[in-house]
């Protein structure tokens, strides 16, 4: 069985993703992989994650809380990719609002997330679709959207016209599989990916682009 230990935190200017860390996702067998993954990736997780968990406590309106993925439910199949989160639930992250920091294999990603499990994703969605002027207002251009954290595929937010925010969101509220994140994506030889304090520092900035949209989901 795999074992599930997270490593120490590294030194943040340790913290950047070199290609050797991308590289972990082309080794063959569970075991292989998540070795790989908890020695080489998850002590840069718990390295960022610290940071900003303390960093953006304070625009996110109360604690947060660091989660890494163990993927301890996989049997056979090796993950296709990993990620922490940061959310205001101490024990879990998937049913809430929460940011995330991962990899796949070709790119690294940074998303404000709402994924199936939230059970108040209605009323999530109602609530973004409410303030759709101010959702458009608040991502910028740069940005890109996914509906399947699942996959690789993303929306540039450039693309997007207000028809194409609306018919999104009522997905994301009306389909029980959709999902909706929306952030960014860098590629594996993006200088910035490499640097741990940069990386942390391009983190903080997006997250704190996103704040409104995670404040304004968090409202009862």
């Amino acid at each position: 069985m795999t074992n599930t230990t997270i490593l120490p935190a590294l030194p943040i200017e340790e913290a950047g993703f070199v290609p050797a860390d991308f590289n972990v996702f082309h080794l063959n067998g569970l075991d292989e992989r998540m070795a790989a993954i908890q020695s080489r990736i998850q002590p840069k997780f718990r390295a960022l994650g610290e940071k900003l968990t303390a960093e953006l406590a304070p625009a996110a309106g109360g604690e947060l809380f660091l989660h890494i993925a163990k993927h301890a439910r996989r049997t056979v199949n090796p993950p296709k990719d990993t990620w922490m989160a940061l959310c205001e639930n101490k024990r879990g992250y998937k049913a809430h609002p929460h940011f995330q920091l991962g990899l796949f294999d070709d790119h690294l990603f940074m998303w404000l997330a709402f994924i199936y499990e939230l059970p108040s994703k209605p009323q999530v969605a109602a609530t973004l679709l409410n303030h759709l002027d101010t959702v458009r207002s608040t991502v910028p251009s740069d940005y890109v959207i996914s509906m399947d954290h699942m996959k690789k595929d993303a929306t540039p937010v450039a693309a997007m016209s207000e028809k194409d925010w609306h018919t999104a969101l009522v997905r994301f509220r009306d389909v029980k599989s959709a999902e909706l994140l929306i952030g960014r994506h860098f590629p594996v030889d993006d200088a910035l990916v490499q640097d741990g304090e940069a990386l942390l520092e391009e983190a903080r900035a997006t997250y704190e682009a996103l704040m409104p949209l995670y404040r304004l989901s968090m409202q009862p």
